[in-house]
């Protein structure tokens, strides 16, 4: 009996092996499951963080487009300024050179 009670212990030392390992196997991967939404929600920050400076990214260039447009706009009313300035002139000048060219007539004639 002695024989046969050597081997059932160590089948039952070998039992309890497994059984052991087997809880700690399971304790081992909770905490790896613990931390897989952690970093779950790491990455779900970083991406918030991303979207978020996309949004500041995005409103900032539209800030700076609307600033364009104002540019844009103010140096067209000069151009149209400038324009009605320079057909002010023209006039002016084509209507002085048609008065000399007229009182030079007139000066040929009385001569």
């Amino acid at each position: 009996m002695r024989t046969m009670s050597r081997p059932v212990l160590l089948v039952f030392l070998l039992l309890i092996l497994i059984i052991t390992s087997q809880f700690e196997w399971k304790q081992q991967l909770v905490p790896d499951l613990d931390t897989t939404p952690s970093i779950s929600e790491k990455q779900n920050q970083n991406s918030n963080r991303e979207e978020v400076v996309k949004e500041k990214i995005i409103l900032l260039q539209e800030k700076n487009i609307q600033r364009l447009n104002e540019l844009v706009r103010s140096l067209r009313e000069q151009l149209e300024q400038c324009r009605s300035k320079n057909v002010t002139k023209n006039q002016t000048v084509s209507f002085v050179t048609e008065h000399v060219t007229e009182l030079e007539r007139h000066q040929m004639f009385n001569d």
